[in-house]
């Protein structure tokens, strides 16, 4: 599959330097661009999958922008502000923004947004199918050869951090991360291993051999893999 590319326009060069950061750990191309004046120009040569911009520019605002992408693009756009400034928010929509996330925000908040504006777009799948699992993500439906299964609120947010990463490995470090963000409070390592046992005795056929949620050693886990993770 291709790499999806999201062109970044934001002039705080630490926020798009850790931005950047983050969109390519999860996989995504970035381009950035540090005001309006080069964001038009980048616009006109290259092709991109979504954007995010930032509303206030030093050289213009975002709304130019936004307005250049479509009519350029047909593609998703995300306002960045830095403040929850109704009438900022009500502009943006009703250019056709597809949404908006405030400053400062979580990055698992930002990274939540974005995918749900590919699945609006049919950019992103909404169902997932693994090992007789099947996982609808616009329900919120799990199903395990046909019958459902009921999981937490946590136990759900660490299965969509598999669904959405299919074949590669993701550190016990990120689904922390995860686990955090979803609970508002410190989530250790114990807790982790604890949580993977819980969901792995839900959606594994045999959880002491599991096939959908393997460990890689000494790293993480990946969905699916070889035989020698377990």
């Amino acid at each position: 599959m291709q790499m999806k590319q999201i062109f970044l326009v934001e002039d705080d060069k630490a926020i798009a330097r850790n931005l950047t950061l983050l969109l390519q750990a999860e996989g995504y191309g970035v381009c950035c661009a540090s005001g309006q004046t080069e964001a038009i120009g980048m616009l006109e040569k290259a092709r991109y999958d979504l954007a995010l911009v930032d509303i206030s520019l030093p050289d213009g605002n975002g709304f130019a922008v936004c307005t250049q992408i479509h009519q350029t693009q047909n593609i998703p756009v995300i306002f960045l502000t830095a403040s929850g400034d109704e009438a900022s928010v009500v502009t943006g929509l009703n250019m056709g923004a597809d949404d908006y996330i405030t400053k400062p925000f979580r990055p698992r908040e930002l990274i939540a947004r974005i995918q749900a504006a590919f699945r609006r777009t049919g950019e992103a799948p909404s169902v997932y199918e693994f090992g007789g699992l099947r996982v609808d993500t616009g329900t919120g439906l799990v199903k395990k050869h046909g019958k459902e299964i009921f999981l937490s609120a946590l136990e759900y947010r660490l299965l969509l951090a598999f669904t959405g990463n299919p074949g590669n490995i993701i550190k016990r470090e990120r689904l922390l991360s995860e686990l955090w963000d979803a609970a508002g409070e410190y989530v250790n390592d114990n807790t982790l291993t604890v949580y993977i046992k819980r969901l792995r005795e839900k959606i594994e056929d045999d959880p002491s051999n599991p096939g959908i949620i393997r460990t890689v050693r000494g790293i993480g886990y990946r969905l699916g893999g070889n035989d020698a993770e377990k």
